[in-house]
């Protein structure tokens, strides 16, 4: 939960913002660095709320259905903050989809095991072309620029060690 707190506070810190605000940024602009979805937005804004980090408003536009307008409070950007520092040099030990199989490839024949990998170089090789079409963001932005960088990073360095593996598959007796 403190990646997706850090993230609403972090949009509420530069504006407030409606429900719908929040959830339309984030998918047109963050969507290749949160899996967040709305509902869990909402739920989140909530729970902000109720606990002082965030205050909600009501507007209401003509005859429009009122909306819940949120806006960081003193002890949202406090938490904020400290999410940000804690969130930039927290590192995860994470196991990448499909190790859990790198672990027993062995049990397979070797053709095979060369097959699987080619595929699955081929389908890392189409999502870092996806992630290096990303357009550049401008403004405030910058750290989503250099997010999609350390992801481009990561897809690259998964491709060298898969074209190591297949190779020394190959020539291995």
């Amino acid at each position: 939960m403190d990646e997706r707190t850090l993230l609403i506070l972090g949009l509420l810190k530069s504006q407030s913002q409606h429900g719908y605000q929040i959830n339309d940024f984030i998918e047109r602009n963050l969507g290749r660095v949160s899996d967040m979805k709305k509902a869990t937005a909402y739920s989140l804004l909530k729970k902000l709320n109720e606990s002082g980090l965030i205050e909600a408003t009501t507007e209401q536009d003509g005859n429009r259905p009122a909306k819940q307008v949120y806006s960081i409070t003193p002890a949202g950007e406090a938490k904020f903050y400290k999410l940000l520092r804690m969130s930039l040099v927290q590192v995860n030990d994470y196991l990448p989809h499909g190790d859990i199989g790198i672990c027993f490839m062995d049990q397979l024949p070797k053709d095979e095991v060369i097959g699987y990998l080619n595929e699955r170089l081929a389908k890392t090789e189409e999502l870092l072309a996806s992630y290096e079409d990303v357009p550049p963001h401008v403004e405030h932005l910058h750290g989503v620029n250099l997010t999609i960088r350390h992801r481009i990073a990561l897809f690259r360095c998964d491709i060298e060690w898969m074209k190591q593996t297949i190779e020394e598959l190959r020539t291995k007796s």
